[in-house]
């Protein structure tokens, strides 16, 4: 019985952060998930487990959702690139940037449009260059257009 209570404190605790926290543990998870073929399940606890900290389940979650729905998220991507872009050519810290923000305009209907781009676009100035972070502005601006 001590046990469950633990359980259901460790999981109050590990969901009592920021949105902002819990999007950039899901972008964490997507990035990470771009140099393996393991499960975002194993990823999040090989990650929970190397830094000593809980994800929240927004991020797991999250990060599942963008596994599961990648090549429509990418197909969004490719088709807001300038003509002979490619997604090859977009940094690894940007694409997970983009899958996160877009999967969270698509299939998080609590969460404003506007919101997720804005946290993508600060997580990519905090995470690469003011390159960067214009670009993924640019291309979830469009996406927002077409929704």
């Amino acid at each position: 019985m001590c046990e469950n209570n633990t359980n259901t404190a460790e999981n109050k605790d590990r969901n009592n952060i920021s949105r902002y926290k819990m999007r950039e543990q899901a972008f964490f998870l997507c990035f990470e998930a771009l140099f393996t073929d393991a499960d975002i399940e194993e990823i999040a606890d090989n990650a929970g487990d190397a830094r000593d900290e809980f994800l929240s389940d927004y991020a797991i979650e999250c990060a599942k959702g963008v596994s599961e729905h990648r090549d429509e998220i990418d197909e969004k991507i490719s088709a807001n690139l300038k003509q002979g872009w490619k997604i090859s050519r977009i940094s690894k810290i940007s694409l997970a940037l983009l899958r996160v923000a877009i999967y969270e305009m698509l299939y998080q209907d609590d969460i404003p449009v506007s919101v997720s781009i804005n946290e993508a676009v600060e997580l990519a100035k905090k995470y690469t260059g003011e390159d960067d972070s214009a670009f993924v502005n640019g291309v979830l601006g469009a996406i927002a257009k077409e929704l």
